[in-house]
């Protein structure tokens, strides 16, 4: 075990920063902040950008997609990551990852790096698998009640 690898956790703010309709994929969006980080215009920008140029031809192709779905922005302790999470065939979450350390040139390669998530995320996307499951799971679904759920807590 590398001891020097293992974080001392503290609990990260959640925000509900907006909703975004973005090529048809409608996204509730969260920031998720560690101590003295925020999530500001240029991140956000960033983040609209990666859902446009990345995450949508990444939809496309995978196809069967709910047109629903999540955005995380996450400034932490040594960079930003932003992860874009969809629906597909009813029950089936799909993700795409743009992660950079702030001292760094070019994001990190999530394709040879294969992060899901760190902990602090991991809550988020529980929250949005048991809203998904209360609201979209059933014999009538409701889009608009999936969309108006929201994680509401601190990530402790």
């Amino acid at each position: 075990m590398n001891s020097k690898t293992i974080e001392i956790y503290r609990p990260r703010a959640v925000s509900n920063l907006d909703q975004w309709d973005i090529g048809g994929l409608k996204l509730k969006v969260y920031g998720l902040v560690a101590d003295d980080k925020e999530v500001d215009g240029p991140m956000a920008s960033l983040a609209q950008s990666f859902v446009r140029q990345e995450v949508l031809p990444r939809v496309a192709d995978e196809g069967d997609d709910n047109g629903m779905g999540f955005v995380i922005i996450h400034p932490g302790e040594l960079g930003v990551s932003i992860s874009a999470h969809w629906w597909i065939q009813g029950s089936v979450l799909c993700q795409h990852i743009y992660r950079k350390r702030y001292s760094a040139t070019e994001p990190m390669d999530t394709v040879k790096r294969p992060v899901i998530a760190c902990v602090w995320e991991l809550a988020l996307i529980n929250a949005e698998q048991e809203a998904w499951r209360k609201t979209m799971m059933k014999s009538e679904p409701s889009p608009s009640a999936y969309m108006d759920a929201r994680a509401e807590f601190k990530a402790v």
